[in-house]
């Protein structure tokens, strides 16, 4: 079968617009385009934007799909199962968010007590999965399975102030990093306050910090395109900086 961006919008749910923004950007090029002008898409196609759209469902910035799709270790098989693995995560995360909604409105009621500690356990929980699904698998493979599953367990402990000032952190990170990539110097004032701000950051996570563990993970963020496409996304060139600001600032290279 062959579609024009007619057709294959309808059949996929989506805009003409969408399809076409995916042909700009490079994620979804057509298989040819006619005599006509119009661009055709075939069967490879189809299953392309199909790994977009689960892609996009989880998530996944479009930048670092198109990495992920066109890495030579992409694996059509593999990626399907691992979609059906995280979208029944999401499924149960869900399920796990009506039921915080359900055990709230019962305490408005004041049918039931609930502490402070559960009413985020559903945010908490949502973050860890998340997490899980876009940089577990390599998280475990450089840290083990011990060290992640240690982090997730500090993130179920956060209490809402730490939860708070986690995600408070994480925004103060990419705004000084993005302020300091401007001035061109990793080793300047504002990209160190960068890193600190990264140390600071990933201290929520850790049981320990260590400088090497610091620089081992600025390094990852180059190595790995979806973290480079996470920095990268306003400012191409942001992750290397930020990996030249906190190797710098470890003194680890």
């Amino acid at each position: 079968m062959e579609y024009t961006v007619q057709k294959l919008s309808r059949i996929a749910g989506i805009s003409t617009r969408t399809l076409r923004y995916y042909d700009e950007i490079g994620i979804l090029k057509p298989a040819r385009v006619n005599s006509s002008g119009y661009r055709i898409y075939g069967q490879a196609e189809v299953d392309r934007l199909q790994h977009i759209l689960f892609y996009r469902e989880l998530g996944v910035e479009l930048e670092q799909i198109k990495a992920i799709l066109e890495s030579p270790s992409f694996d059509r098989i593999k990626a399907l199962k691992e979609h059906r693995e995280k979208l029944l995560g999401k499924k149960e995360q869900l399920e796990r968010l009506i039921s915080n909604v359900d055990k709230t409105i019962a305490a408005t009621e004041g049918e039931i007590k609930m502490t402070d500690q559960e009413k985020f356990e559903g945010f908490k929980q949502k973050l860890i999965e998340d997490n899980e699904a876009k940089y577990g698998k390599e998280v475990r493979e450089k840290y083990g399975d011990k060290a992640a599953d240690a982090s997730n367990q500090k993130i179920k402990g956060m209490t809402e102030e730490q939860f708070d000032e986690v995600n408070r952190l994480r925004e103060e990170v990419n705004e000084t990093l993005y302020t300091a990539f401007k001035t061109g110097d990793p080793a300047g004032e504002l990209a160190q306050k960068a890193a600190d701000l990264h140390r600071q950051w990933l201290c929520y996570y850790w049981e320990s910090y260590s400088k090497e563990a610091h620089a081992g993970v600025a390094q990852m963020y180059v190595d790995d395109p979806r973290f480079t496409a996470y920095y990268d996304e306003k400012l191409p060139g942001a992750a290397a900086f930020l990996r030249d600001a906190i190797f710098i600032y470890t003194g680890i290279k």
